[in-house]
């Protein structure tokens, strides 16, 4: 089995979908990507700023595992890094498995912490009709499982790039699922 990786990063300067894929993005401790309209202490999602806007932002970087283009090509759906609006695309990581307070380093210095799972909007079927069918699933007991990636904040700042290797650190304590942030 080879490493987890990082196979893309991306930002956007604006409130876009998608983002701009890039040959280097740089973290900032407890602020996110710099350069990124998501960057900040507080909640820079539109609607969650409407609603209070001196929230903490646990929304700083956006991860994304390639796996799920995989998923859903098979569905008739082409999409490439960037396009579904993530900071990082890994491969070679189950992020949705992950429990939250997961820490993942990124490369040489970088550190982010999971805070939870992302919690896919209509934004994405008005990026590819039916999309958001494809990225949402149902277990056995009939629970809705999100599959559009999870959401960290950086724990330490560093800078991020292709190729670069994921290191995984599990949080002590018991196991706390992922729930949308």
């Amino acid at each position: 089995m080879s490493a987890a990786t990082v196979i893309g990063v991306s930002l956007a300067r604006g409130h876009n979908f998608s983002k701009q894929p890039a040959f280097e993005i740089r973290l900032l401790t407890g602020l996110g990507v710099a350069g990124d309209a998501h960057m900040g202490e507080t909640v820079k999602h539109r609607s969650r700023v409407a609603k209070d806007p001196s929230q903490p932002n646990l929304r700083q970087v956006h991860l994304l595992q390639a796996e799920l283009f995989d998923e859903v090509a098979a569905r008739g759906f082409l999409v490439a890094p960037a396009e579904m609006g993530e900071n990082v695309t890994t491969r070679g990581i189950d992020l949705l498995a992950l429990p939250e307070a997961t820490r993942l380093q990124l490369g040489a210095d970088a550190v982010v912490e999971i805070t939870g799972l992302r919690n896919p909007c209509i934004q994405i079927d008005r990026f590819q009709k039916g999309l958001m069918e494809a990225v949402l699933d149902r277990d056995v007991a009939g629970a809705l499982i999100r599959k559009a990636g999870v959401m960290a904040v950086v724990i330490k700042g560093g800078d991020v790039r292709p190729g670069d290797v994921i290191t995984i650190t599990l949080p002590t304590g018991p196991h706390r699922p992922l729930v949308a942030v």
